[in-house]
């Protein structure tokens, strides 16, 4: 991949990967430009959703972003909260994670997965205007879906290791498995 295949992807869209019934439904800031380039969520090298998912026990090996499509075996699907691909997550306005939060409303509505898991509190912050969100289960709900907000696993978030954010994705999968607690 050169850096040319790279900002020919600035803007694109990269497909939900989504179904009704979802237990978790993922939600990504916005697509990286590897991400666009290649079609599939979470593609740049270093970023730690597929270990982290795997480590948390969502799924019982570790995928690969062109193995996106399995995620729906385990009734578990992955959308962003805007869809056009950027280099950095900071080229989006406010407005935009606004809309993003719109439409991924409406889209939760539609699909009424059981959760509704936000990877980025401060992508969650802007778009559901709640600026006092913490990582974890929120008080808002999308009709019946419940909401966690959980840590961004893009390599540029050092607060962060790949085994804490296993921690508290695996507290998001034993909650919806009806095994965890709701309380941070």
């Amino acid at each position: 991949m050169t850096a040319d295949d790279l900002q020919a992807a600035r803007d694109r869209v990269v497909p939900d990967v989504v179904a009704g019934g979802l237990r978790v439904l993922f939600c990504g800031i916005n697509p990286g430009l590897m991400s666009a380039a290649t079609g599939h969520h979470f593609a740049r090298p270093g970023n730690r959703f597929w270990p982290v998912l795997h480590l948390s026990g969502f799924t019982p090996r570790q995928l690969r972003p062109d193995e996106q499509d399995e995620l729906l075996t385990h009734r578990l699907g992955i959308t962003n909260v805007v869809a056009r691909a950027t280099a950095r997550a900071d080229e989006l306005t406010a407005e935009e994670f606004r809309e993003g939060g719109r439409i991924l409303t409406a889209k939760v509505e539609l699909l009424r997965p059981a959760w509704l898991a936000v990877v980025g509190v401060t992508a969650y912050r802007t778009a559901f205007g709640d600026r006092k969100a913490l990582i974890g289960p929120q008080e808002r709900t999308i009709g019946g879906t419940r909401i966690w907000a959980l840590p961004n696993p893009s390599g540029l978030n050092a607060h962060w290791t790949a085994a804490t954010m296993a921690e508290e994705y695996g507290r998001l999968r034993a909650t919806a498995e009806g095994r965890g607690r709701l309380s941070p």
